[in-house]
């Protein structure tokens, strides 16, 4: 069985049964039985078909937005997931033809020389609660378009958004065993992928998930795509924008009670600049209203699960009980307990310190002073993560000349916490392998397939 306790107030929002061995092998039989009939449709009807459902999960929105409160957490002032949603989808959409269209090498009368991409066959996506929405459809709607057939198993504290993306999709025209939604528990996935049961498997979540994902493919050469987890640094450069980095980065490092895979997790900033950026984030923060996420003025709901919190918590006490120096006042924030954590900013840390070694995945961040580019860039790298680095300068020769040295995923400049679909979405080291969105994304769903037809 698969139990939501809401972060809101404790109690069971939903609960489903898993699928038995039996059933999840059938299910992922029909999924493997219906793909050659949907892979031979034509692509632009996948595309409509898709961009469909898209497009009736949007007009579910308003239902949306306060079930994933109380699913995840997240405020309902800020409206959901669609936008995001529906770009990322909209996009891959828009590049299909391109991205899968055939590299014709000859067409001669003697010769046609040609690569295809074909799909990979059945996919299996496993995502992930912090961001249900768009970090399914990185991975469903391009699977799709490409000929693949889906199963969605989304995470435990998220399982009506698997229901609400599979029920749109189906209302749109897609068929049942083209995009089914299932409820597997950890033993019967990793049997099913030891199975042979996918062409692909694209997971989100942690790095013990992902080593379970890989452990359970070994030696069935399944393709896998892994984005795992993140702690990103911002650095702030002498020449920055000083009001601007703040702002973002903040926010990067708060939004969704710190819940993003991109959050910002560790901050540098140039030293003469040190003191003004500590003052204005600590303004920033104090602002913040910790509650429920029903109110439309919460800006800082729960985190997803009290034990989430609990790591964090335990995190931040040690880097104080260490010499770290905490700029939040609590008195600020009396509805922290439980799931409820409030924001908190930190100074005197260093890298002995977990707050900024290992992944928080909360409200926290560690800030510390550069003396110049080097150093920054050395504690940058001193991470076994590397999904995204933010750098702050009006430089771009500067930042592009930074950013090749950052051993990350993508790098940003003067901006933060943000997945352009036209770009591959990446990581490298303990945050994973392969990536998503763009025309790479397609080519990681579909394999190369080469003709040489010698003409008679």
């Amino acid at each position: 069985m698969i139990t939501c306790i809401s972060p809101i107030d404790g109690s069971v929002h939903a609960e489903r049964p898993t699928l038995s061995a039996d059933a999840a092998q059938a299910a992922a039989a029909r999924a493997k039985a219906a793909q050659s009939a949907w892979a031979a449709r034509p692509l632009s009807e996948r595309v409509s078909l898709v961009q469909a459902g898209v497009a009736r999960v949007g007009e579910m929105n308003d239902d949306i937005v306060p079930e994933l409160a109380h699913q995840m957490g997240r405020p309902i002032r800020y409206g959901g997931e669609f936008g995001g949603f529906n770009e990322r989808a909209t996009y891959m959409a828009r590049i299909a033809d391109d991205a899968l269209a055939d590299i014709t090498i000859e067409d001669s009368e003697h010769f046609r020389r040609v690569i295809k991409r074909v799909p990979h066959g059945v996919v299996l996506v496993v995502a992930p609660w912090n961001y249900p929405y768009m970090t399914a459809i990185n991975t469903v709607a391009p699977a799709l378009i490409a000929g693949n057939t889906v199963m969605l198993k989304h995470a435990s504290q998220t399982p009506l958004v698997g229901e609400r993306m599979a029920q749109a999709f189906h209302d749109a025209g897609v068929p049942a065993d083209v995009f089914q939604n299932v409820f597997l528990d950890h033993q019967t996935t990793s049997d099913l992928i030891a199975a042979k049961s996918f062409g692909f498997v694209n997971f989100t979540g942690s790095v013990s998930g992902g080593q379970a994902i890989e452990q359970a493919a070994a030696g069935t050469f399944t393709g896998i795509g892994l984005e795992l987890g993140g702690k990103d640094p911002g650095y702030v450069c002498d020449d920055a924008d000083l009001d601007a980095a703040v702002d973002t980065l903040i926010d990067g490092a708060m939004f969704n009670s710190g819940q993003c895979c991109c959050g910002i997790e560790r901050i540098y900033v140039a030293e003469q600049h040190f003191d003004a950026f500590v003052a204005k984030a600590i303004e920033i923060v104090n602002g913040y209203v910790l509650g429920n996420p029903l109110d439309p003025e919460t800006t800082l709901g729960p985190m997803a699960h009290v034990r989430f919190a609990d790591a964090v918590r335990a995190q931040r006490a040690e880097a104080i009980a260490a010499g770290a120096t905490a700029h939040i006042d609590p008195a600020r924030f009396p509805q922290d307990g439980g799931a409820y954590l409030m924001p908190q900013i930190l100074t005197n840390v260093t890298h002995d310190m977990r707050v900024m070694r290992e992944e928080s995945f909360g409200p926290v961040v560690g800030i510390m002073p550069v003396k110049d580019d080097a150093e920054a860039i050395r504690l940058m790298n001193d991470s076994p993560y590397g999904l995204t680095a933010s750098v702050w300068t009006n430089d771009v020769a500067r930042a592009e000349a930074i950013g090749d040295q950052i051993e990350t995923g993508t790098v940003f400049m003067n901006r933060a916490d943000y997945l352009d679909p036209g770009l591959c979405w990446t990581g490298c080291k303990d945050t994973g392998r392969g990536g998503g969105l763009s025309i790479i994304g397609y080519h990681n769903l579909t394999r190369p397939k080469s003709y040489h037809l010698k003409k008679a």
